[in-house]
């Protein structure tokens, strides 16, 4: 699906040509920055550099649609047979594929996953390909959300983990919790998936293993895995943590991580630098500073949760 925003006043872009930027994500159906947040804020980071959508820049989008691995792979062709001078991947899925389907076309990334240690880039100084952006500890950020959840639950000792087996960043994630979980003092029990297929296998592992909480870090690879595993949590009455912009909304009890907007609007500065030149394998990757927590005390209220106010204090957002 291709989409532009109508010519509006600004200066020319700095690159003195129409850029086509084009953008690989894993669910969203369109390219909407009225109504995403992040869209709207990729576009906003876009304007304030100069870019004015229409006129200087023009937008190619795919996704997979809930898909996995082979349309993500199929979007991310169809992007190159556009021509984007630039292709955006967010999540650790179409970074993959992105980097698979092209190692000449600059990617940036947004919500890149243990990059080094996966071995997508070389350094965070220096990337040493054709990919640059934002990335995030995500092994570290694994085992403050089995802190979080222990601070929310009193007496919490033993923790389920769901994590999908088919990202290598993911592996890290776990074994950052399964080493930490000694001086968090809680068990963890492994629930390792491969694919959506194994959701109710997992969930049965979960509810077997009598958990007292869950910590999701399931990348979902189809459309309707998040509802799934929401909907599970809820009627097993199981306080749960995700990753930030996941379940809460869902009815899941808390969210941590960096926000996905912030990184999106982060992301139009990258674009920009290859556009005026830069080469991306030269090109920093950022780590994000702050993170966000989001509680619901609806779900709380569910679980016969009562939040520590010293909890409550550090949230970024509550749900009342």
């Amino acid at each position: 699906m291709t989409w532009a925003i109508l010519a509006l006043p600004s200066v020319a872009s700095p690159s003195g040509h129409l850029l086509r930027v084009g953008i690989l994500e894993p669910f969203a159906p369109s390219f909407d920055p009225v109504s995403n947040p992040s869209h709207r804020a990729f576009v906003e980071g876009l304007r304030e550099l100069g870019y004015a959508p229409g006129r200087d820049v023009v937008f190619e989008y795919r996704s997979a649609l809930g898909g996995g691995s082979a349309e993500l792979a199929k979007a991310a062709s169809e992007l190159l047979a556009a021509k984007v001078d630039v292709l955006v991947a967010a999540g650790p899925r179409p970074i993959l594929a992105a980097t698979q389907a092209t190692t000449t076309v600059p990617i940036v990334m947004v919500r890149g996953a243990d990059v080094v240690e996966t071995g997508l880039i070389a350094s965070l100084a220096r990337p040493g390909r054709n990919l640059t952006g934002l990335a995030v500890n995500a092994a570290e950020i694994a085992a403050k959300r089995v802190q979080l959840l222990k601070e929310a639950v009193p007496g919490l000792s033993r923790v389920a983990v769901l994590w999908n087996a088919a990202l290598p960043s993911m592996t890290l994630e776990f074994q950052n919790i399964e080493q930490a979980s000694p001086t968090l003092g809680v068990t963890v029990q492994s629930v390792r998936v491969g694919g959506s297929s194994e959701l109710d296998q997992a969930f049965a592992a979960i509810a077997g293993g009598h958990a007292q909480g869950l910590v999701v870090l399931f990348g979902p690879l189809r459309g309707d895995d998040l509802s799934r595993i929401v909907e599970f949590t809820a009627s097993h009455l199981l306080p749960t943590i995700f990753e930030l912009g996941q379940g809460v909304r869902g009815g899941g009890l808390m969210e941590f991580g960096p926000s996905n907007v912030q990184m999106f609007h982060r992301a139009a500065a990258f674009v920009d630098k290859i556009a005026n030149g830069a080469d991306p394998a030269a090109i920093p990757v950022e780590e994000p500073t702050s993170f966000e927590l989001v509680i619901n005390l609806k779900v709380a209220k569910a679980l016969g949760l009562a939040i520590p106010q010293t909890l409550l204090g550090r949230a970024d957002k509550v749900i009342e």
